[in-house]
């Protein structure tokens, strides 16, 4: 699958996945075949970490 390029668009799609279908990041790069690192790496780089409680990317501390 294409995912969006653009760090916050990334970030909106993969949270709307994970509210709506997903209960983690994992079934949802499985599902969706791409690699976790990929997506954690590019929204690591735009400030954003994912948080496995909340099931969804927020903010990090930098």
């Amino acid at each position: 699958m294409n995912l969006p390029n653009d760090p916050i668009m990334l970030m909106s799609f993969v949270n709307t996945q994970l509210r709506d279908n997903y209960s983690s990041l994992d079934d949802l790069t499985l599902s969706l075949g791409v690699e976790k690192e990929e997506i954690e790496n590019k929204l690591k780089a735009a400030g954003f970490i994912y948080d496995s409680q909340l099931n969804k990317f927020i903010q990090g501390n930098n």
